[in-house]
């Protein structure tokens, strides 16, 4: 195709049907990209916890339906073009499309289910049937916030007593035409680095050029602290705080420069957890690898934080796993987590030299450290922002 950016982030291959009770295997048809990966992260974040669900085994089912809630994040979920173009194609006069004729006509083309693979509370809808979750649900549309405000929320249905646990993250795919485009006219996704897929992504680099997108789907399993000790699981981490706010740029196309619901949202996170600044040890930033953008973000950070932004490890994600839109903010939080496990921070990639301004401290080698908190963070052009503080676990929970 003749878009200016050639690049995206793929998953691996992989066959939804082995993710599906042979039961359910016919709801394939109804399942779009988007569905198909939120499905896939939730089989293995459950196997991963220990959890048996009716959609693992149901013999051996060791968890209570009703006790279990899911919150997913969702993105505008664009249909192949193959499924709409013999509609489109009947609905064309004089070279132009025509929407009378469309209604006649086109609609006609399109199968009656069509839209059930469309619909954003599908992730949920989809992955809690298979699973049995009888639980409090939500689906959160909020673009590249949508996975922290979904686990911020799962946490705190939890907190309050409505579930025991809960399924909590996000999926979107962007690489689809529809999707590609629109980012490559707003001059959002890169067009200089075509030749070179490993390093075309730069968040908070002197050459950032743009970003890149791709698809992807991250599923996190929370639970309350006295359940996940009777089971003796492996605890990885707390969620301690959740901060949101929203700003609004007359500029759609990018973050207000002084990063204002940034730092809002920041700021909500660390009173949440009753921290200041100076106690973290790890900031994973949204990131993008756009110029504007990414300068905005520091700006936002470095008024939350202060002269503590220039001493806390920064390690932006995005220059290796690409723009995930809905499911970065649950790929940010398991990369926390897992830095935490760790005690390991990698080197950021593609970021050299910082762009100038950027008081932000980017990782330039990896470093073994122990990781008290963590914060992740994110910001949408429709002018949402979200936080979510994480505390490595040391037997004493936060109140």
């Amino acid at each position: 195709m003749g878009f200016s950016c050639k690049l995206a982030g793929e998953v691996p291959d992989y066959k939804i049907q082995s993710y599906l009770p042979k039961s359910y295997r016919k709801a394939a048809k109804l399942m779009s990209r988007d569905i198909e990966l939120a499905v896939v992260a939730s089989d293995e974040a459950l196997k991963s916890s220990g959890l048996v669900t009716k959609g693992i085994d149901p013999d051996n089912i060791n968890v209570d339906p009703s006790r279990v809630g899911i919150n997913f994040g969702a993105g505008r979920i664009s249909c192949d073009l193959v499924e709409l173009s013999p509609a489109v194609a009947v609905s064309i006069t004089d070279g132009r499309f025509d929407i009378k004729k469309w209604g006649k006509e086109g609609l006609e083309q399109v199968t009656p289910l069509w839209l059930l693979k469309y619909l954003p509370n599908m992730l949920a809808c989809h992955v809690g049937i298979i699973h049995d979750i009888e639980g409090p649900s939500n689906s959160i549309t909020c673009a590249e916030a949508s996975a922290h405000l979904a686990i911020g929320e799962a946490a705190q249905i939890i907190s309050r007593g409505d579930s025991d646990v809960a399924l909590a993250g996000g999926a979107e795919a962007k690489v689809n035409p529809i999707v590609m485009i629109r980012q490559c006219l707003l001059r959002r996704a890169t067009s200089e680095n075509n030749d070179e897929p490993a390093s075309a992504c730069r968040p908070f680099g002197a050459d950032a050029k743009g970003s890149v997108f791709g698809e992807g789907a991250g599923v996190v399993v929370l639970e309350s602290l006295e359940r996940a000790q009777g089971r003796g699981v492996k605890i990885y981490a707390e969620v301690a705080g959740v901060g949101s706010s929203n700003g609004i740029n007359p500029a759609y196309e990018h973050l207000e420069p002084d990063g204002k619901g940034i730092q809002i949202a920041v700021e909500k996170a660390l009173e949440d957890a009753q921290i200041q600044p100076d106690d973290l040890d790890l900031i994973v930033p949204h990131g993008t690898g756009i110029a504007a953008d990414d300068m905005a973000e520091a700006r936002g950070l470095e008024a939350a934080l202060g002269e503590a932004v220039k001493k806390i490890a920064v390690w932006p994600t995005k220059s290796m796993l690409s723009n995930t839109g809905a499911a970065s903010g649950a790929l940010d939080v398991i990369a926390a987590v897992r830095a935490m496990a760790e005690g390991k921070i990698p080197a950021a990639k593609n970021c050299d030299r910082k762009a100038d301004g950027c008081n932000l401290n980017i990782v330039k080698q990896t470093q073994k450290t122990d990781i008290r908190y963590a914060l992740c963070c994110s910001y949408t052009y429709g002018g949402q922002t979200a936080a979510v503080v994480l505390k490595s676990f040391d037997g004493e929970a936060t109140d």
